[in-house]
């Protein structure tokens, strides 16, 4: 039986990616359905939702689950869900589809289809209750209130099959780890108390420290970065990998450190996006969270310290069932309960 924490919302872990096999029929039945292109966003919890990240999610959102993760960071459930998933289509396209018809969802730069959804529900949402509750601005110059304001006024919901995961398995195929493939990892490394540390930049000395202090508490630290699309200013996936691995190759014991990516799209909603990282990563086996200082913010519209605090505004029970996720911390990137140094068996000559 495994040790590492359970996938979040469920026993096993939800892919929606189609078996193999089934793949290449699904795309030419595809081809005669109703298109509905997606942003890069959409695009993004699509590839999440084949990895089986989402877990226990079937697809894109309905209403009731829009407003509670909104809200009360909730689905209609009960389970525990910060951000919404939403997919949006303008009133045109909506008004040419019906409840219970399938669709193809493409990539609306390439036109490539992505999946399959059976639409369950089409609502209007209030864009400004999803704004101000998820990023506590509606300030059109934060890219994640931009990104909601530029998506189409109305959203589709329904189950998705995903039929194609695009370019970055073979982009990234050192990086590509899916949580069942993070999982096994971990498991053959005999690790059960893994700490993830989420990062869309190169990782500076206080990071390297930080991380070495992870090594000390848990059993290994999994350096999970951003593949996604970023906002203007960060750095290019590529660069930031080899950055990141002469780093782990040449400051850090062999066999405490794994690195891999995952293609999220960055929505900057601080606090409320901590917590999304933190229910992610533990789809991915991980059993803490490295929350940084201003985590997944963006200008001044959160405090230095505010994706802290919000993890004690939550049920312990919410991310991990039994299992907590810890915020592990020191100096101005943490909050603990005891100050922590890194020793020397954390580099990479050991003690």
């Amino acid at each position: 039986m495994s040790k590492l924490v359970p996938p979040h919302g469920s026993s096993k872990l939800k892919p929606l990616l189609a078996p193999a096999e089934d793949r290449d029929a699904g795309l030419a039945g595809a081809t005669e359905l109703t298109p509905v292109p997606m942003t890069t966003r959409e695009v993004s919890d699509i590839l999440m939702f084949a990895l089986g990240a989402y877990t226990p999610l079937d697809g894109f959102m309905g209403e009731a689950d829009w407003r509670g993760s909104c809200v009360d960071m909730a689905l209609a459930n009960g389970t525990f869900w910060p951000i919404p998933v939403t997919l949006s289509a303008s009133e045109e396209l909506a008004r040419q589809i019906e409840i219970g018809q399938e669709v193809a969802l493409t990539d609306g730069e390439t036109s490539r289809i992505m999946a399959v959804m059976t639409v369950t529900e089409i609502y209007a949402p209030d864009k400004s209750i999803e704004c101000e509750s998820v990023y506590k601005t509606t300030d059109e110059a934060h890219p994640g209130v931009a990104s909601v304001l530029r998506h189409g006024p109305v959203y589709l919901a329904g189950p998705v099959t995903v039929l194609d995961e695009g370019d970055f398995p073979d982009q990234f195929s050192d990086l590509y780890l899916s949580p069942a493939e993070s999982r096994a990892v971990f498991e053959e490394k005999g690790w059960s108390r893994v700490a993830a540390f989420q990062t869309r930049n190169p990782m500076h000395r206080s990071h390297e420290h930080l991380v070495k202090i992870a090594v000390e508490v848990t059993d290994g630290v999994f350096i999970h970065q951003v593949l996604g699309k970023l906002k203007e200013g960060d750095i290019p996936a590529d660069v930031r990998t080899e950055a990141i691995q002469a780093m782990i190759d040449n400051y850090f014991r062999p066999g405490t450190v794994v690195q891999a990516g995952y293609p999220i799209e960055m929505r900057y909603a601080g606090p409320r996006e901590a917590l999304f990282h933190a229910l992610i990563r533990q789809n991915y086996g991980c059993s803490h969270l490295i929350v940084g200082r201003d985590h997944a913010g963006v200008g001044d519209y959160y405090g230095p310290f505010d994706a802290h605090h919000i993890f004690g505004c939550i049920n312990p029970q919410s991310i991990a069932g039994e299992c907590l996720l810890d915020r592990m911390a020191c100096g101005f990137a943490f909050a603990c309960d005891r100050a922590l140094l890194a020793t020397g068996g954390a580099g990479p000559r050991g003690a």
